[in-house]
């Protein structure tokens, strides 16, 4: 087992240490699906943990030997994110289990976000009545963008929203999947894919995106819906796959 914990909780080692073992049973469940979300209390904290869940065989051969572990770039990521002033619930510690010689279970353990609400809530819009919400987060991408910060996984579900008196405040999570680099117009919109739906909010959303960088509005208007675009019909094809294969499940069970 591998196990790396910030300095910060070093008083915590004897709870990480003892994770695996208490993982299954104990905690509260936050999500319970391809990965595993729970949070502890611990010490006065509310510690957040995501078991990530066993790879594939052949993915197991390529984090053991060839990459890092969607549990270590959680880790790393958000220390980098906090570094370059945005905020992520804090890194703890992440764990590495190994069977057979590869990679089984992994842990990344942090500190549980404040922030109750999710971009996801506005997905559908409507814009009328939050014109200073998708101001202020396109604010904020452009910040993220300008700071070299791309969220491989911008979705709504993964930007939390907090309120300091009458200012917003933004949380990435799910930050295993993210890249430092420069972001020019066009890869800035395309990271925008997949935040709303509604066309009104993204035509907003996009003219204070370009405003804020200095960008043609137009222009990152007509990429940012083009990306949405292509992002919706992926979906739909993906529900109707999963469709088919729920009914052809059915009928080849008979």
């Amino acid at each position: 087992m591998k196990l790396i914990l910030h300095p910060q909780f070093e008083h915590l080692r004897q709870f990480v240490e003892e994770l695996p073992q208490r993982f299954s049973k104990e905690g509260e469940v936050l999500q319970d699906r391809r990965n595993t979300i729970k949070v502890f209390h611990v010490n006065g904290l509310d510690i957040n943990v995501k078991r990530f869940r066993v790879p594939f065989f052949f993915n197991r051969i390529i984090y053991t030997f060839f990459r890092a572990s969607k549990a270590s770039k959680a880790y790393l990521n958000a220390l980098e994110v906090l570094r370059r002033g945005f905020e992520t619930p804090h890194s703890i510690a992440y764990i590495e289990q190994y069977r057979g010689g590869l990679l089984h279970w992994s842990y990344y353990i942090s500190l549980q976000s404040s922030f109750r609400q999710e971009m996801r809530d506005y997905y559908f819009g409507p814009l009328t009545g939050n014109e200073p919400l998708i101001k202020a987060f396109a604010q904020y991408t452009a910040d993220l963008h300008e700071n070299g910060i791309c969220h491989n996984d911008y979705s709504p579900g993964n930007v939390l929203i907090g309120r300091n008196q009458e200012q917003y405040r933004f949380s990435l999570v799910d930050i295993n999947r993210m890249k430092f680099k420069p972001m020019n117009l066009k890869e800035g919109c395309r990271n925008l894919k997949r935040m709303f739906e509604n066309q009104e909010l993204y035509v907003f959303l996009a003219r204070e995106y370009a405003r804020k960088r200095g960008f043609s509005p137009e222009e990152c208007i007509k990429q940012t819906l083009h990306y949405n675009r292509l992002s919706l019909q992926r979906d739909r094809r993906k529900k109707r796959v999963k469709r088919f294969r729920k009914k052809l499940f059915t009928w080849l069970s008979f």
